[in-house]
């Protein structure tokens, strides 16, 4: 029992807690403004006003009325909007979205004017006006396929200026259009239609393949010609670099062979000009020193061929003679010559000197060089003899005689 009273008493504190604060809501106006809203309050059914950021707020309860108005991204779907094109067929768009956003300064604005359900006005209704305008001025072909791919940004702009102009604070962001519902009997024959450009759209891409193909593969061998072509080039510029530069080192060899050849030939003229410097002085000092032996020999011979000298050698070669002639025709060349006096015994000491050479280079027998030694000896006596006499006479004129006439060298041999 004491445990069922126990439970009854804390089911009676929650039922009291709970009553407590829905009366503190109810007579004090306690409420709650949520993040990414603004509250808008109504007093009596008149707008009053400002705003309210998000938070807890007071108002006054059952005279004061708040709704939460959004101020972020919210995106509305219009559904099932029918279209009727200028063809006459009816179409269907299944789903329209529209990302928009209210500007939180213009909110109050905003709801005073078009309430708080401004979306449907600017929004839902709107996007059924336009869409109608929009295919009401085109064809199906246009609406379905042509011009399409540009509803979506049409409308947008189209939404944006009409809500611009009315200053509703409404941002339009984006909207996406799905693809319209059409008649199955249209919707078959488009579909052919498409196969048929799928078809031929494959075959085109086949096409285009192929020629990707052969323009890649000329494009290749393109490149690939123009890469052999500019290492050919490559190649020549080398090899004419490596010509070039051979050629240039050629040429500074030979000009440094030439230049080493100049120079050889160079020193060689120097040293042969040297040399025959040198040959010159040289030949210069033996042509004075032969002069000066010449003069020498001249001053020697001078003071050396005295007539005493010269008469020497005379009788020396007279002495060498192997044969000897007399008679009173013979020649008197060598008669004033012949010894007198003191001379008499350098003549007879040469002759002695002379005689074994005499013998032995001569071709008689010793009989007759005996004789002929004999009849030598008479003759020169008598010879003597005359000379005397002649000498005793004519002393001065054999004086001149000598003077006037001396013997040659040549006259001697």
């Amino acid at each position: 029992k004491t445990e069922t009273r126990m439970a009854a008493l804390k089911v009676v504190a929650v039922l009291l807690v709970l009553m407590v604060v829905l009366l503190a809501n109810g007579f004090l106006g306690i409420h709650k403004v949520d993040e990414g809203h603004v509250g808008i309050y109504w007093r009596g059914g008149a707008l009053l006003n400002g705003h309210t950021q998000p938070g807890f707020h007071l108002m006054l309860p059952f005279v004061t009325q708040v709704s939460n108005v959004r101020i972020t991204l919210q995106t509305d779907t219009v559904t099932d909007v029918p279209c009727g094109t200028s063809g006459g067929v009816m179409i269907y768009f299944d789903k329209i979205e529209v990302v928009n956003k209210l500007n939180a300064e213009s909110a109050h604005r905003t709801v005073k004017k078009y309430g708080v359900n401004y979306d449907k006005t600017w929004i839902f209704d709107k996007v059924h006006h336009e869409i109608n305008q929009f295919c009401s001025s085109h064809t199906l072909q246009e609406v379905y396929i042509e011009k399409f791919s540009t509803l979506d940004e049409a409308l947008r702009k189209t939404l944006q200026k009409d809500c611009d102009e009315w200053e509703t604070g409404i941002t339009i962001l984006s909207i996406r259009v799905t693809k319209p519902r059409i008649p199955e009997g249209v919707r078959k024959n488009y579909e052919q239609v498409e196969q048929q450009k799928t078809m031929l759209l494959v075959a085109s891409q086949a096409q285009s393949v192929a020629v990707k193909t052969e323009e890649t593969q000329k494009l290749k061998e393109t490149i690939q010609a123009e890469k052999e072509s500019e290492v050919a080039v490559i190649q020549a510029q080398k090899e004419a670099n490596v010509a070039t530069i051979s050629a240039q080192k050629e040429a500074d060899v030979s000009a440094i062979r030439v230049e080493t050849a100049i120079a050889e030939k160079r020193g060689e003229q120097t040293r042969e000009k040297i040399s025959n410097e040198m040959l010159l002085e040289k030949e210069k000092a033996l042509a004075d020193a032969g002069a000066h032996l010449v003069l020498e020999e001249a001053e020697a011979n001078v003071a050396k061929f005295t007539p005493l000298y010269v008469r020497s050698v005379l009788y020396e070669q007279l002495a060498k003679t192997e044969k000897l002639f007399f008679g009173d025709s013979m020649p008197q060349m060598f008669l004033d010559w012949m010894p007198t006096g003191s001379e008499s015994v350098l003549f007879d000491s040469l002759q002695q000197d002379a005689s074994p050479r005499t013998g032995a280079s001569g071709t008689d027998d010793n009989n007759n060089s005996t004789t002929r030694r004999s009849d030598t000896d008479q003759q020169t006596k008598k010879a003597n003899n005359n000379n005397n006499n002649n000498n005793n006479n004519n002393n001065k004129p054999a004086q001149q005689q000598q003077q006037q006439r001396l013997p040659t060298t040549t006259d001697i041999q």
